[in-house]
This record gives structure tokens, C-alpha cells and sequence, in this order.
């Protein structure tokens, strides 16, 4: 009897799977529920009782949330869960083996889809995306930057450059996310049953808008962009500190076009309220080192006009020392 049992829980596994897999919001709920108690047995086992546990449970379900899709067998997808929890209780033990601290723990432990796939890009290719982002949409903006560079991004992963691009210590980069994944489960579990915004067509947009923005700018018209889609008072931070206004943008740009240096979008994040542009740095022949390799345009929107643009600009690569002649 009890392969019985075991063959109609593989089997209800399977079903649900499918179903998340081809957007049900429901049925993902269901599964992380039916899957929550020996999930927690695992990590309770690496790390024993104590808030990492809680931490580790709340990524693993994030993680679901993006790589449902995945999932090749479904009537797997028990051990696939534990082995993602599993794998973010080892980055933790690992970097407790390196004497490093918790904050510098690196990003996601799980690896991406090996077609290269970014979390964006996995959640552009079924439903739960709009459900995802609905949630994400309902935390305190202080909650919400920190969750969307972290998860989101491409560039800004890692606690440090989070706290970087957010000008906090990493010790707070840590804590707000600790409280943002316990928002964002008890917002999606709230959410099941409603409907969400398309944020395929926002993202789309924002890619449009993007390239738009830097083609007016090699016409000479970045100033009309500025005014028809920033706030009267937009502020232009670095580091969060402000530096200026529109007047600073306009200058900012006009002598990077002037030097040479051209912009490349590489990566769009779209939300209602926040919108991060990843470009690509592109210096001029004659002198390869002008600028960094990277910069990411972090805007808050205000009634769907910018009223801040954060810069963050991705560090160079370290130069390998020079070997020592013998």
C-alpha cells in the first residue's frame, strides 16, 4: 500500500508541475506547500535551528518561482526542491568555512539554465512572471530596489554591489532583503487568484524606450526626451548622493557623446514604480580605458514620469599582477 501511496504522490506531483510549469499560479502555491515540510528537514539538517533556516526556505521558493520551468521530470520535482535548498545551505557553509561573513555570501548558489538563460528572461517564458512582479510591486520601495537588483539584474547581484547602488551598509542590504522575501511569500500567497499586469509588454516598452532614449541623444535631442518623460525635478544621484538635476543629465550626456563614448542597452527590468537599464560602457577607439565597462540607470518613477535616475557603474575588470622576473 505504501507504493501505492508513493505512486499517487509522484503522480499528483506531476500534474501540479505541468500546471505551474504552463502558468498556474495556483498549483506552483500548491506544490511549494506539499513539498514546504521536507524542504525544512533539509535545511534544518545543514544548518540546525536558527534564522538562516527561515532564510534559506524563503530563497528556495524564489527560486521555484523562476525555474519551474526547468524542471524536466516532474515527478521529481520533490528532490529537485530540496536539492535547491540544499545547494543555498552549502553556499552558506561554505562561506562560513572561508571565515567570510553571511553578508558576503554570493548570489544565487543555483546555478542559471545552461542555454545562458537570466532570471528575467526565464520568467519572460511562462505566466507566473506577472504574479512574480505583482508582488514585487506591493513592497516599500526600500524593500523593492534591493529585491529587483538582486533578483532581477544582471550586474547587481552580490550583497556588496547592492549596497553599493543602494548606499547602505551590507549589513542592511541583508536585512532588508531578509524582510522583503517574507513580504513577497505573503503577498503571493495572498495573490493566487487575481489577476496581474502583463509585464512582458511593460518590459517590452521600457527595451524600446531604452534604445529611443539613446538614439534622440546622437540626434541632439536628449533634452526633449528629459522633458517629456522626467519630472520637472528629477535628481540625478551617484553613490546616493545628488549631484543635480535635468541641467546634470543633459551635461552628463553631452560630454559622453562628446568623448566618444556610446551606450548599449544589455538589459532592461521593467516594473511600474522602478526601472533599471543596464548598459553596456562602449569608450572610444583611441582610448579603451575612458570609462568603466558598464553602467546601470536605477530610476524610481513618480505618476509613470522619472523623478530620480541612480547611476551605478559596473567596477573594471582587476588587471592580473605582472610575474616577477626570477
Amino acid at each position: 500500500m505504501g507504493g501505492l501511496r508513493e505512486d499517487a504522490g509522484a503522480w499528483e506531483d506531476a500534474a501540479l508541475t505541468r500546471a505551474a510549469q504552463a502558468g498556474d499560479v495556483s498549483a506552483l502555491a500548491l506544490l511549494l506547500e506539499r513539498h514546504r515540510p521536507r524542504m525544512r528537514a533539509v535545511a534544518l539538517s545543514l544548518l540546525g535551528p536558527g534564522p538562516d533556516v527561515d532564510d534559506v526556505m524563503q530563497e528556495a521558493a524564489l527560486v521555484a518561482l523562476r525555474r519551474i520551468v526547468d524542471v524536466r521530470d516532474p515527478e521529481a520535482v520533490g528532490p529537485w526542491l530540496r536539492m535547491v535548498v540544499r545547494n543555498h545551505c552549502r553556499g552558506l557553509l561554505r562561506a562560513s568555512w572561508r571565515t567570510r561573513s553571511l553578508d558576503e555570501v554570493p548570489p544565487d548558489e543555483v546555478p542559471l539554465p545552461q542555454d545562458g538563460g537570466t532570471p528575467e528572461q526565464v520568467l519572460e517564458s511562462h505566466a507566473l512572471r506577472d504574479w512574480i512582479w505583482e508582488a514585487v510591486e506591493s513592497l516599500s520601495p526600500t524593500l523593492r530596489l534591493p529585491v529587483v537588483l538582486r533578483y532581477f539584474s544582471t550586474g547587481i547581484t552580490s550583497y556588496q554591489q547592492i549596497a553599493e547602488a543602494c548606499a547602505v551598509p551590507v549589513r542592511t542590504v541583508r536585512s532588508r532583503l531578509h524582510q522583503a522575501r517574507a513580504a513577497l511569500a505573503r503577498t503571493l500567497a495572498d495573490t493566487v487568484d487575481c489577476g496581474h499586469e502583463d509585464v512582458l509588454r511593460r518590459t517590452a516598452e521600457s527595451w524600446r524606450e531604452a534604445h529611443d532614449t539613446l538614439a534622440a541623444a546622437e540626434r541632439g535631442e536628449f533634452g526633449k526626451v528629459v522633458r517629456d518623460r522626467y519630472s520637472s525635478g528629477v535628481a540625478l544621484l551617484v553613490g546616493g548622493e545628488r549631484l543635480g538635476g535635468a541641467d546634470l543629465l543633459l551635461a552628463g550626456m553631452d560630454c559622453d557623446l562628446s568623448a566618444g563614448v556610446r551606450q548599449r542597452p544589455r538589459h532592461i527590468v521593467a516594473g511600474r514604480s522602478l526601472v533599471v537599464w543596464e548598459m553596456d560602457l562602449i569608450s572610444p577607439a583611441d582610448d579603451p580605458d575612458h570609462c568603466p565597462p558598464g553602467v546601470a540607470w536605477i530610476m524610481t518613477l513618480d505618476a509613470g514620469r522619472v523623478d530620480r535616475v541612480s547611476l551605478y557603474h559596473s567596477p573594471r575588470p582587476e588587471t592580473p599582477a605582472e610575474p616577477v622576473a626570477a
